[in-house]
């Protein structure tokens, strides 16, 4: 494409960007007042490495004001836009997870890109995209594309991603394929039938060749932590290996490795996490502590399980920005937070969180835990695993090995004086037996049941063998819980809502269909997925004496849920209808999340 010649009188004389110059038409475009540009340019001259940045990045490190829009700081990224308006070419914001890095870095070495700070983001039999903070300097160019054969296209992307990625994309691809070849592998033969790749001693002690292993590791969480990834799941399979992440509960495919690569990674995050290295035929679990960029320590809880073509790991990342927020983010309504607090904050009684894995039922525990902690409370828990540590309270780690279960813990804990008990999970009759003493003995008890809905929860309890008389006297109420994906702030749309969806999420219910509802678009925050982070959806259901009135050792579950929704409590779905009305998520959303009840259909409202 050719460079449109005003423009690059303006800024690019001699191809590269020059601060002057970017400043000179920043001005004539009405970005930036001749004030502002003065205090750039003074700033620039005191910086010793000003004449090494981008001057993109001088212009938005200054953080002055955007003259287009008052009050906003004309940011990187709208420079980065505006200077590949200025040189007629696509603006990309690169996502490293769309870019198939083993095949980009094939194309051009790592010398060269370094060279002409250009990075390769796509690769076909006919095209080469790459990304450039330089649109002006073509020099390369037309050379490349004589040495390729094939069409050279040009984007133009934030300078500061191309030096990070080019570092990240040859560095890792680097490391891939130094591993391969200090085992000997070829990496361009299908391996099917392969030797383990590590071979370590019982000190768990890495060789000096396995350091690109390492380095590999060391990418894949940090990158996962970046990506706010929940899960990380490494699959292998005969020709490639998979790594996978889930993010706001979709899996998304990040990286394929060579087998033995895939294998040796597999080693490496075994040893960090403590397991049995040389047991390849059993699964096995273990933890790893770390840290992200930022400085936050985060902890992942791993798990391996062997298949046909090697052992697969799923790694849990428990992110304390996560896993333990605010109170007020829980996603709870102006009600929904009434009732829970008149709920957990009383002396005693049981609570109980439903729903499934990943549900969302521990952090809202957590969550509740910081709220209720004070300094004159004993706050304890008994957890397998503990989740996440917080000064606040005082853990307890199921052993199986030693007999330590969650009744033997709950046991421990009422030794301890305790105010307020977390038990991680009742699973049988007698952790539940011990969370209705504690109760009754005067103390809060809070812990998780996996069931569908609340009224679910008591026949739940009497399957496991409580009286329905206690039951009655230690039940304070129940709480079922679902996530949903909620839209990017950034691009959701404003439309109509089709009325037959939502009588189909209202199921009957009273409750009026909004003026407005928004739907997914996608941008570069989102990823182009049109939703970005994910919050709570709530059933709740306080124990009223009617309800314990109803609770029999024969209960009739259909009878007992349409007595909890005359009581007051609101469905699943209602909770989920208010946050499609408060623009939160979509219609579509929340039927993929909530399954129809067959409580609902009983409900006369």
């Amino acid at each position: 494409m050719a460079v449109n010649p005003q423009h690059a009188a303006l800024l690019g004389r001699r191809g590269r960007l020059e601060l002057d110059e970017v400043l000179a038409s920043l001005m004539v475009d009405g970005y930036l007042g001749a004030e502002d540009a003065k205090r750039v340019r003074m700033g620039s001259r005191s910086g010793k490495s000003a004449i090494e940045l981008h001057p993109l990045v001088v212009v938005s490190s200054a953080k002055v004001d955007n003259a287009r829009e008052p009050g906003r700081p004309l940011s990187l990224e709208v420079l980065v836009e505006w200077l590949a308006g200025k040189a007629d070419l696509d603006y990309m914001k690169v996502d490293p997870m769309k870019v198939n890095v083993a095949q980009v870095t094939q194309v051009v070495s790592n010398a060269y890109a370094q060279r002409h700070r250009i990075l390769p983001v796509a690769a076909t039999a006919s095209e080469v995209v790459f990304a450039t903070a330089e649109p002006f300097d073509t020099s390369w160019a037309t050379d490349l594309g004589h040495m390729l054969r094939r069409d050279i296209r040009r984007v133009v992307a934030n300078p500061i991603d191309i030096n990070r990625y080019l570092l990240e994309f040859y560095g890792v691809q680097r490391s891939i394929q130094l591993a391969v070849d200090a085992k000997g592998q070829d990496s361009s033969n299908k391996i099917i039938n392969f030797e383990q790749l590590v071979e370590l001693g019982k000190g768990g002690e890495l060789g000096a060749d396995d350091r690109h292993v390492v380095h590999i590791v060391d990418w894949l969480l940090q990158y996962a932590f970046e990506q706010r990834a929940s899960d990380i799941h490494l699959e292998p399979r005969r020709d490639a290996g998979q790594m996978r992440f889930r993010i706001d509960g979709v899996m998304q495919k990040v990286f394929e490795l060579p087998p033995p690569v895939m294998t040796a990674v597999t080693a490496r995050v075994k040893i960090l996490s403590r397991m049995d290295v040389a047991e390849k035929r059993r699964p096995q679990d273990g933890r790893i502590k770390t840290r992200s960029a930022g400085g936050r320590e985060v902890e992942l809880r791993i798990s391996t399980m062997p298949t046909a073509f090697g052992e697969k790991v799923v790694m849990r990342i428990f992110d304390p920005d996560l896993v333990m927020k605010d109170f007020s983010q829980l996603g709870f309504s102006e009600e929904e937070g009434r009732i829970w607090r008149g709920m957990v904050e009383r002396p005693h009684g049981i609570v109980l969180v439903t729903g499934p894995t990943g549900s969302g039922k521990t952090t809202t525990l957590y969550s509740t835990l910081k709220h209720l902690a004070k300094p004159e409370l004993n706050v304890c828990t008994v957890e397998d695993p503990i989740e996440m540590v917080s000064p606040d309270l005082n853990q307890m780690q199921v052993q199986a090995s030693i007999d330590l279960d969650f009744a033997a813990g709950v046991r421990t804990l009422l030794r301890q004086d305790p105010d307020i008990i977390m038990v991680g999970e009742i699973r049988d009759l007698e952790t539940a037996q011990m969370a209705v003493q504690a109760s009754l003995t005067g103390h809060l008890v809070l812990s998780t049941l996996h069931t569908n809905d609340s009224p679910s929860a008591v026949t739940r309890l009497l399957d496991l063998g409580v009286p329905h008389y206690l039951i009655q006297s230690t039940l304070t109420g129940v709480v079922a819980q679902r996530l949903v994906r909620t839209l990017c702030p950034h691009c959701k749309r404003a439309t109509a809502q089709d009325p037959d969806e939502w009588s189909v999420v209202t199921h009957g219910w009273d409750v009026p269909l909004p003026e407005r509802v928004f739907e997914p678009v996608g941008c570069l925050e989102c990823r182009k997925t049109g939703f970005l982070g994910r919050t709570g959806v709530y059933e709740m259901m306080p124990m009223s004496g009617r309800l314990r009135s109803l609770i029999s050792a024969e209960l009739d579950l259909g009878k007992f849920g349409a007595a909890a929704l005359r009581e007051g409590m609101k469905p699943l779905r209602i909770s989920a209808a208010a946050q499609v009305a408060a623009g939160l998520t979509t219609v579509r959303e929340v039927l993929n999340v909530l399954p129809p009840s067959d409580i609902e259909d009983t409900s006369a409202s």
